[in-house]
């Protein structure tokens, strides 16, 4: 067995040190790092004017201000001194059931799932309960801007 492993590096070695194998060397490195990549945390996320940013605070800061902008919405949310931003909310500015119906229709079954680990095809199939149950996490969320355990 000792033979063989050592006949296996040698040709390794010699196919490493040609110009293929220098390919070869950055394509066993890239799927190496890919590997080793983990996609449930954010390393970096570049700002608003291109810098990348790598400190946690910059981070959740930027992503703050990306969805303030992308919802366009004043709410009740907490500021990170400690204080809360005053609401310009209106009580009628919640989420309907209709829009998540529209939601989960345009949902893909067979897809993976999210953290929840819950499928898209079980909210599908409890229909109106499931409908309902899901409005009401939606808007506990919106209005408390917490997300429950």
């Amino acid at each position: 067995m000792a033979v063989a492993k050592s006949q296996a590096f040698d040709r390794l070695y010699h196919r490493l040190g040609t110009k293929e194998g220098e390919k070869e060397v950055l394509k066993l490195a890239r799927a190496r790092e890919r590997k080793t990549r983990d996609l449930g945390v954010v390393r970096c996320v570049k700002g608003e004017e291109g810098k990348v940013l790598i400190e946690d605070v910059e981070i959740k800061e930027r992503w703050q201000r990306f969805f303030i902008k992308l919802l366009n919405r004043k709410g009740v949310r907490e500021d990170p001194s400690g204080g809360e931003e005053s609401s310009e909310q209106s009580a009628d500015d919640h989420i309907t059931k209709e829009e998540i119906r529209e939601a989960l229709q345009k949902m893909s079954n067979g897809k993976a799932v999210g953290t929840d680990q819950i499928p898209v095809e079980v909210w599908k199939f409890l229909g109106e309960v499931g409908l309902e149950w899901l409005t009401e996490l939606f808007n506990v969320i919106f209005r408390t801007a917490k997300m429950p355990r």
